[in-house]
This record gives C-alpha cells, sequence and structure tokens, in this order.
C-alpha cells in the first residue's frame, strides 16, 4: 500500500486471458507448511479452526449504499468445539448454519460483538475436529470513504456517476465478509457478484462466467484465487474499460473510468516493463493470469494505491496522466507507485507477514524495490537522491521519545491502522538500503530469491528473512538488522580528530543517540555499518559496535562518513572537519552533499551545533548545482521562511536570500518549457514557481497574474506540467475575486482529478476571511465526498490553529469526511504546524474525549514535536536571524 492518492463488463471486450498459461494455483492446504503458523502469532480469534476456501456472493446496490451477501466457508475445526469465531464489522447476520462433509445443514445461534468486531457461532452442541462448511447470510453497507466496500461519486459527461471499489487492509475485510479476517488465516477465494448488466465488474482473478439475468441484470462469478490473506481480496463495479498489453504470458491491465484510457498508456507501459523485472530479480515469475490496476475517482486521507493480489487499486491522480494538468513530477511519482505495488505481488502478497508486527516486511521491502526498479529503468531521474529525503522522513518521527522500532508490538485494530507510517515505510527502506550494502548486492538478492521460493503462499515473521541473507552468505547481517528493527532510534556517529600519515587518515568515530527529546539520557548501542571515504579514493567499511571504532582510509584529506548515503544514522562533524567539507562542498557526490545538508539541518534544529554550518553549506552550493540539488535548497529556504510565520521581519530576510539564490536558475530555465529539457529541469522549474511564489516573490507573482488573466479569454491558457504550480501561487495569494474563480473553476472542472485538485487549492489561501471560506465550503456537499477533508488540510498548512478549531468544532461532521483508519491521526495532522503553547493542551483534551487509550499515539507524537518545536523556533532565531541579515 502507499500511504497518505473497471473491469468488466465482458472479458471478450479485452483480449483473451490464458488461464491454462498461468502457474498452477496454490490452495490453503498446498501451503500448509507455513513457516508461521495459526498459534504461532498473536491473534484476536480463538485458535480453532482454520478456513480453507470462502465462496463469496455479493448483490451490491450503488443507489442505497447496502449489499446482500452470502458465503460459504469451508474450514477445518482443530478441537472439538461448541461454537467458532470470526470477525465481522458493520454486517446484520441474516442466518447461519454449519454442515460436516457429508451431512444435513445445523442451523446456528449468532451473538455480534460489536466493539470487538466479532460474531460468535453457537454449535447446537460440541462437535468434534474435522471439515466443515459454514454457510451464512448476511446484509452489509457501503461506505461513502475508502473502508470496507465503498462508493466514489464522480461526473461524466454532465451526469453524476457512482463506482464501487473495495479497500481491506488493514482489518477491513470484515465489513465485506464474516471470516477470519488476520492475515496469518490463508485461504483460497471464489467471488460471484450480481451487477447492472452495462457495468463492468472487476477482481482479483479473470472472469470466468458471465450469465445474463434479464431485468438489466448479470451474474459474473471470477476464477478461484490462489492462497492469499483477506486484505489483499477485491472487488470493484462502475461504468468502466480497460486497456491492456502483455508482458511475457502475463496480461497487465490498466482499468479506468469510461473516455479515460488514453490517460492510462503511460502507466501500461511501465506495468508492462517492470513485471519481466520483478520476474527475473525474485526468481518466481508472477503466477497469476493477469494484473490490472484499478483507477478510482477522488481520494483517501489513508493511503494512495492498494497491493490486492492481481487487482492493484490506485486513486486516479496517482496513476492516470492528464496531460493538461499532469506535472513531472506526477508522472514521475506514477511510475514509483506503480513499481511499489508490483513489488507487493511477491512481498506481502506471496509472502505475507503472520501478524501486522511485521508489517514493515510489505511496506518497507516494496518502498526499497520500487527505488531500485525505478533508478533501473529512469537513470536520468536520479532517483537514489531520493533515498535522502525518505530517510529525512523517518528521522522525523524516530529523533522522538514516542516513535517505536520498525518491528512493533500490534495488539489492536487500531493500532494495526496507525502502524502505516514513516517508521514502517521509509526507515524501512532505509535500513534495507543499508543492510543490501552490507551484504553486498549479488549475496542480498541471492537470499531474497531463497525466501521467495522458500515461504511462497505462506506467512512469514522477520528472522526468515535474515536466515535466508545470511544462509546466501551475508553472516553476521542478523545482529545488525536486530539492532535496527528491534529498537527505535538514530544512531549519532561522532567523527573525532583526524591524522594522516604516509598517504593513510586514520579517524576515531563514537556512536551516540541523535534525538530531539530525550537529551542526557543513556545513548542506545548500534552495531552501526559504517561507511566512509576520503573523495577521490577507495571506500572503507567498519562496524562500530559498543559505541566507538577506528577506521583507516586511503588517502588524506576531507572525509565524508556515510559515504554514499546508505546508513540509517547521524554523522556530526568537528568544526574542522565540517569546514573542510564546506570547502570542497560543490565538488561532493550529489547525495552526499543531500546527506551533509540533512545531518546538519538535523543537527542545528536539535541544538546540538549552531544553525550556521548548515546556512554555511546551503550557501555553499554553486548557481549550476545538479537540479535537485538547487529543489533541496528551495526546500529548506521555504520551510525555514515557513517556521517563522508572523515575524515578518525574519521572513523579509529569507525571502530575500532566496530570490538572491533561486531567482537565476529559475531565469535560466524560464517560466515556460522548454523543448529536450532534462526532467530534473522540469520538476526544478516548477519547485521554484511554487516555493518562491509561497515566499512572496514579486516576480513570480507578477507572473502568475499574468497567467490567470489569459484564462478569461482561453481557458486552456494554463494547460499544461505547470498548470497547477501557477494556480497555486494565485491560491496563496487570492484576492476574494481570484478565490471565486477558482472555486467556479473547480465546479466546472471536466475530470475528478482536476476537480480535486482545484478544490484543495481553495483552501491554501493566506487570508484569513478565504480560509474560513473555504472552511465552511468542505462541509457542504459541492466540493464532493472525498475532496473535503483535503480542503481542511490544506488550510492547516497556514492557519493551523483554525483548522482544528474548526475541525472539533464540526467533529461529527468531519469525522464523515474522513475514512475510518485516518480518524485517530487526521486532527493531529492538522496541528501539526500549530506554534500556538495552548495547542497541545487542546489536542491532549481532544483524545482524552473522543479516542480510545489504543487510538492516542499520533496525538502523543504530534504534541512532542509540537513542543519542541515551539521550543527550537524561540531558540534558533537570533542565530538565524543574524546569519540572513550577514549573507
Amino acid at each position: 500500500m502507499i500511504s497518505t492518492a473497471f473491469f468488466r463488463a465482458c472479458l471478450c471486450a479485452a483480449a483473451p486471458l490464458a488461464l491454462a498459461m498461468a502457474s498452477p494455483m496454490v490452495t490453503a492446504q498446498d501451503a500448509s507448511a507455513a513457516a508461521a503458523k495459526v498459534g504461532d502469532v498473536p491473534t484476536q480469534l480463538p485458535v480453532s479452526a482454520r478456513p480453507r476456501h470462502y465462496a463469496i456472493a455479493v448483490t451490491p446496490d450503488a443507489q442505497k449504499l447496502s449489499f446482500a451477501g452470502k458465503v460459504a466457508i469451508e474450514f477445518d475445526l482443530l478441537q472439538s468445539s461448541g461454537g467458532i469465531t470470526l470477525n465481522a464489522a458493520d454486517l446484520d447476520i441474516i442466518e447461519a448454519s454449519i454442515s460436516p462433509v457429508q451431512g444435513k445443514a445445523i442451523p446456528l445461534k449468532v451473538t455480534i460483538d460489536a466493539d470487538q468486531q466479532t460474531a460468535t457461532f453457537a454449535f447446537p452442541r460440541v462437535l468434534p475436529a474435522g471439515q466443515y462448511r459454514l454457510d451464512i447470510e448476511y446484509a452489509g453497507r457501503i461506505n461513502t470513504q475508502a473502508t470496507g466496500l465503498f462508493a466514489l461519486d464522480y461526473d461524466a459527461e454532465g451526469q453524476k456517476k457512482r463506482a464501487l471499489f473495495t479497500q481491506f487492509e488493514a482489518p477491513d475485510a470484515r465489513r465485506f465478509f464474516p471470516g477470519w479476517d488476520e492475515p496469518i488465516y490463508k485461504a483460497t477465494f471464489d467471488l460471484t457478484a450480481i451487477v447492472p448488466a452495462d457495468q463492468m465488474a472487476v477482481s482479483n482473478m479473470p472472469v470466468e462466467r458471465r450469465r445474463e439475468l434479464g431485468n438489466g441484470m448479470a451474474e459474473v462469478r471470477f476464477a478461484a484465487t490462489p492462497a492469499m490473506s483477506t486484505y489483499l481480496l477485491f472487488f470493484g463495479l462502475g461504468e468502466l474499460e480497460r486497456t491492456s498489453a502483455m508482458a511475457g504470458r502475463t496480461e497487465v491491465g490498466i482499468v479506468t473510468g469510461k473516455g479515460n484510457t488514453d490517460k492510462a498508456q503511460y502507466a501500461l507501459k511501465a506495468a508492462a516493463e517492470l513485471l519481466p523485472f520483478y520476474n527475473d530479480y525474485f526468481g518466481i515469475d508472477y503466477p497469476l493470469p493477469k494484473l490490472d490496476n484499478i483507477a478510482g475517482p477522488g481520494q483517501s486521507q489513508f493511503f494512495s494505491a492498494m497491493e490486492n493480489w492481481g487487482a492493484i487499486f490506485s486513486f486516479e491522480r496517482v496513476l492516470l496522466d492528464d496531460p493538461k494538468i499532469t506535472t513531472e513530477a506526477d508522472r514521475q511519482r506514477i511510475y514509483v507507485v506503480l513499481a511499489h505495488e508490483m513489488a507487493h505481488q511477491w512481498f506481502g502478497d506471496l509472502v505475507t507477514m503472520a501478524w501486522w508486527d511485521d508489517l514493515w516486511l510489505n511496506e518497507g521491502f516494496a518502498s526499497w524495490m520500487e527505488s531500485k526498479a525505478t533508478a533501473h529503468f529512469n537513470p536520468e531521474w536520479n532517483a537514489e537522491l531520493d533515498r535522502v529525503d525518505g530517510r529525512e522522513a523517518a528521522m522525523r518521527l524516530d529523533a522522538f521519545a514516542t516513535t517505536h522500532p520498525v518491528i512493533q508490538q500490534i495488539s489492536t485494530v487500531e493500532q494495526a491502522s496507525q502502524a502505516f507510517d514513516a517508521i514502517t515505510y521509509q526507515k524501512g527502506e532505509a535500513v534495507i538500503t543499508m543492510l543490501e550494502g552490507f551484504a553486498g548486492e549479488a549475496v542480498w538478492r541471492n537470499g531474497i530469491r531463497q525466501y521467495m521460493k522458500d515461504y511462497a503462499y505462506q506467512n512469514t515473521v522477520t528472522d526468515n528473512l535474515w536466515n535466508a541473507v545470511e544462509a546466501a552468505g551475508a553472516a553476521g547481517i542478523t545482529r545488525i538488522a536486530h539492532d535496527f528493527t528491534r529498537q527505535p532510534g538514530i544512531p549519532l556517529i561522532k567523527v573525532g580528530k583526524a591524522s594522516c600519515k604516509a598517504g593513510k587518515t586514520e579517524v576515531p568515530l563514537t556512536q551516540g543517540e541523535f534525538t530531539r527529546d530525550r537529551k542526557g539520557k543513556e545513548p542506545l548501542l548500534w552495531h552501526v555499518p559504517v561507511i566512509a571515504q576520503i573523495p577521490g579514493h577507495k571506500e572503507a567499511r567498519a562496524i562500530i559496535s559498543g559505541g566507538a571504532g577506528t577506521m583507516t582510509l586511503e588517502g588524506c584529506g576531507p572525509l565524508v562518513v556515510n559515504a554514499g548515503q546508505s546508513g540509517y544514522y547521524r554523522v556530526q562533524y568537528d568544526a574542522k572537519a565540517l569546514s573542510a567539507l564546506r570547502k570542497q562542498f560543490a565538488k561532493l557526490a550529489p547525495i552526499d552533499q543531500l546527506g551533509l545538508l540533512a545531518d546538519n539541518f538535523a543537527l542545528g534544529y536539535a541544538g546540538d551545533q549552531p544553525m550556521a554550518p548548515a546556512l554555511d553549506l546551503l550557501s555553499a552550493l554553486p548557481a549550476d548545482a545538479p537540479p535537485k540539488l538547487l529543489g533541496a535548497v528551495s526546500d529548506y529556504l521555504y520551510s525555514l521562511y515557513a517556521a517563522f510565520d508572523g515575524d515578518i521581519r525574519m521572513q523579509n530576510r529569507i525571502a530575500a536570500f532566496a530570490a538572491a539564490r533561486l531567482e537565476p536558475a529559475l531565469q535560466r530555465l524560464g517560466f515556460a518549457p522548454v523543448a529536450d529539457e532534462s526532467s530534473g529541469d522540469v520538476i526544478l522549474r516548477g519547485d521554484l514557481i511554487v516555493d518562491l511564489g509561497a515566499m512572496g516573490n514579486a516576480t513570480v507573482l507578477s507572473a502568475a497574474r499574468e497567467r490567470f488573466a489569459e484564462l478569461e479569454q482561453d481557458p486552456a491558457a494554463l494547460d499544461g506540467p505547470l498548470r497547477t504550480s501557477w494556480l497555486g501561487v494565485i491560491a496563496r495569494h487570492a484576492s476574494p475575486a481570484e478565490w471565486e474563480s477558482l472555486r467556479a473553476m473547480a465546479t466546472a472542472a471536466p475530470s475528478q482529478m482536476e476537480k480535486a485538485s482545484l478544490f484543495a487549492l481553495l483552501g491554501a489561501a493566506y487570508d484569513r476571511a478565504l480560509a474560513q471560506a473555504a472552511l465552511d465550503l468542505a462541509l457542504t456537499e459541492e466540493p464532493g465526498a472525498t475532496n473535503s477533508a483535503a480542503i481542511i488540510s490544506r488550510v492547516s498548512g497556514r492557519h493551523p490553529d483554525m483548522a482544528v478549531d474548526f475541525a472539533l468544532a464540526h467533529l461529527p461532521q468531519v469525522e464523515q469526511l474522513v475514512d475510518l483508519p485516518s480518524r485517530s491521526r487526521y486532527i493531529a495532522r492538522l496541528a501539526a504546524g500549530s506554534r500556538d503553547p495552548s495547542m497541545p493542551a487542546k489536542l491532549e483534551t481532544y483524545a482524552q474525549r473522543h479516542l480510545k487509550p489504543d487510538a492516542r499515539k499520533p496525538i502523543e507524537e504530534s504534541v512532542a514535536r509540537m513542543r519542541e518545536g515551539i521550543v527550537t523556533r524561540s531558540r534558533i532565531a537570533p542565530a538565524v536571524a543574524a546569519w540572513f541579515a550577514r549573507n
């Protein structure tokens, strides 16, 4: 899953899918030798039964937002029992019965526990262990946010349309059918749906049979799936169409709303080239006969895309390429998201973590693989530089005492939903990158291949992977991996005074802990694999353990620790070493320049050193630095500008420095795309327009208003990759008339993608009255059910206190705009930018009144960062002001 972005009326409309060519389907019984078994891992259900096969039949009523369902579950009763308990949420059980393999059905009494999300089926007598079939008739609801079976409304050709999709991760398959809704309980599934005959239904597998029922209805039955976890089941329905291509013997397809297949061609081409690459890397061919990616209108606050096996679901904004509004950064994100979700078809779907404690086995590895695949096929994007941004996203959480280990203890449904964060994704990816560097690419890959082979169609725990990589030749990797996955936090490598003799440099290193709010406490210890280098010479490698060590390197000169930035740790140099690096900064590898900037800004914000060294490095980058480096300069300066919101004098100084440093690059690039320019330049142009515009740069603001005025005569005047950038500048500085013009554009937008983008921009207004108007608008039906939460979130970027107060004052209405897994974190995110000293207490009061104890962690994290941020701002303000006054 990417966390917070149809197929088919008739199979004959697309190229035939040759089931005979697919790899043999594996049943739940075949997978019985799983590495992790029921009873070995946490469970919320009695360990007395195990499902083998689900036969599900549903009849959705999209207009009434309800559905009727039947499920026949073949299962093993593992011990004599008087009943069984399944997961079920928001379902009305109409009747149920149990049948032995050969015997009459026995009616059952059902008890629902809504709080525990379970249904208990009581037998009239104790039944012996054996094989049984459980038949349940039930009814459920169709949600308006992305949870369980949900509806997405959109406009097409002037008409209101509604499509249905499912979202089951983490614990929401139980809203579609009663079952064992935990990842350890793998089973096979066949799904039948009674649907409008003029609509397309899509699921994990191809359509096996379609039968016209009359009265405008049809019955669609899908082929049985291989053994898989419940959260990977998928169903979609609507006025959809499909475009496809062959990738080896697998048909890859993109399913969209009618009329959008032209926007799907970029993603289709990417999917067709990625699938053979993954087949080769993992050493196991993708086993299903088809792999679809289904585009849904709207958005979620919880996720952008979901890796359902054979039927990936993605919101349109991360799948469709619309030349009218898609930026180059958007196009690259389409590729990255697709690479992530397709990697899950192996890491997560074929081999699945046994319990949510090991969610990172899914998400960290898919994030790491997305980077590897993207870099392989698109070297000109310099995707490896993005590793630093990912690492920083994780470290922003990991530097606080409220963090958690990569492998964390999950006990409840709510905790499972909260586990989808930067520690699971980005820290997971960073740790894997570091371990791959320790093992070597070939050894690491061999270990991954063996892991896939050994545990296909089964469930695992993290140590199964370390054992496989160790067996492939990476001795000692488990010790390092345990340190970085079983305990939280960030190692801090301090570089001592280096000495150089006879062409070799010797440097002492000590290991502490980088933290924002655990100062003075005993640091944790890690086995840290360190790579260091004198630029121009061979890398040196060492494991720093016990808190200290010494490295010997070839050559003399400025020393870079964490060369290549594959390590998950911060580096602090003494003043002399850092000064030497600053003098050579322009000659360092771009990824090391980014790493040094990140470390030194973090150290400055944390109070471990002054802010001046970080700002000096920023200033040392030449005007002709690579686009991603100049983009980083722009980001750091805008972040500082935003941090001092309300301090006009400070903001003016930062904005003036930004103009001096960045306007030359923007003048060189120009305000319009140029033929044959690099993708890096295209993205940089947009970034500079956005950031300089946000800082009120007169040149950019004037250019934006000129272009906005052209829309009166030519509605297509801004079409292209800069449309959103220019409109974003207008939105921030909008007058009432300009804001109303943007609102009219949003209402009239011809596509759901464009509508969502424009409505969100209305919340970006700096003017408080317009921000309030945006908040009021969010509670109306005008934006659409899935767009309103994004408007409120956008207001919080400039007016966090206003957004929080508004959300709390209208909490019941706002909660209906947010999908269930996001509700515990939504208010915390709105408050993230607040600098009001009273906000932490306000959040804590909200949590105590409205959230159960297991749902309060996002609030605790936000409060910790907020309190530290308030202190940090006052501490660094004088030094930052003095630096900008000098520069």
